[in-house]
């Protein structure tokens, strides 16, 4: 190999490790780990009028933000994302977004909370505190959970 191959061959790979080539669970084409429950696939309204459209792949929130979904957690009640590169807030970044049930809420049946959303890392995301869900007004880092509601179709 020549002296000026190798150093170029040294740079690409420190390029691609410092820069996460690889910015998305999507354009490795893998399927998330993981089981959604069916309660949380569809299309949705929050209590503050965002829309969404969830997958078992894909939460997208309004037309401007979407997460690569990497492992659905459904016993513990939350998912691992990873933010779209066409994000305007984030992108590329970790984000954990915790959910819980809603009793007695009608037309809400669940709520949701953003409890990390610009973590560096899948283990920082990962490893963030759960939002409280025994306190859902001040639960969601100090704010509401927001409440979800199917939108008719």
């Amino acid at each position: 190999m020549s002296r000026r191959i190798l150093p170029a061959m040294i740079a690409l790979v420190y390029t691609i490790g410092a820069t996460g080539c690889v910015t998305s669970r999507s354009s490795l084409n893998r399927a998330p780990i993981g089981r959604p429950p069916t309660e949380l696939l569809g299309d949705f309204e929050d209590d503050y009028g965002g829309v969404y459209q969830i997958t078992a792949a894909t939460w997208r929130h309004g037309a401007a933000a979407a997460y690569d979904i990497v492992i659905w957690h459904t016993d513990a009640q939350y998912v691992l994302a990873r933010n779209a590169p066409g994000n305007r807030s984030a992108p590329g970044k970790w984000t954990r977004i915790d959910w819980m049930p809603l009793t007695n809420m009608s037309p809400y049946t669940w709520a949701f909370c953003f409890t990390a959303y610009e973590a560096v890392s899948q283990a920082a995301a990962e490893t963030t505190p759960a939002a409280v869900r025994a306190s859902p007004r001040s639960g969601c880092n100090s704010y509401p959970f927001s409440r979800m509601k199917r939108r008719a179709e």
